[in-house]
């Protein structure tokens, strides 16, 4: 059986620390930053963590067994 390609797509959307967690960044950061309060621009900026039955799929894309 031919091995599984990595999906390059989503290795540069999630990171892996060392404790083999996965995360993100969060998501609306392009534009319209500007009408929002300063507590949601600084919680934007904050990687977060993923879910482990997310993790699950996102570890089979990126082949990291």
């Amino acid at each position: 059986m031919p091995k599984i390609k990595t999906h390059k797509a989503t290795v540069k959307r999630f990171t892996i620390t060392k404790n083999k967690k996965l995360r993100r960044r969060k998501a609306g950061q392009d534009h319209f930053n500007a009408r929002e309060s300063g507590k949601v621009k600084r919680n934007k900026r904050r990687d977060i963590d993923m879910s482990k039955t997310q993790g699950r799929i996102i570890n089979t894309l990126i082949q990291n067994f």
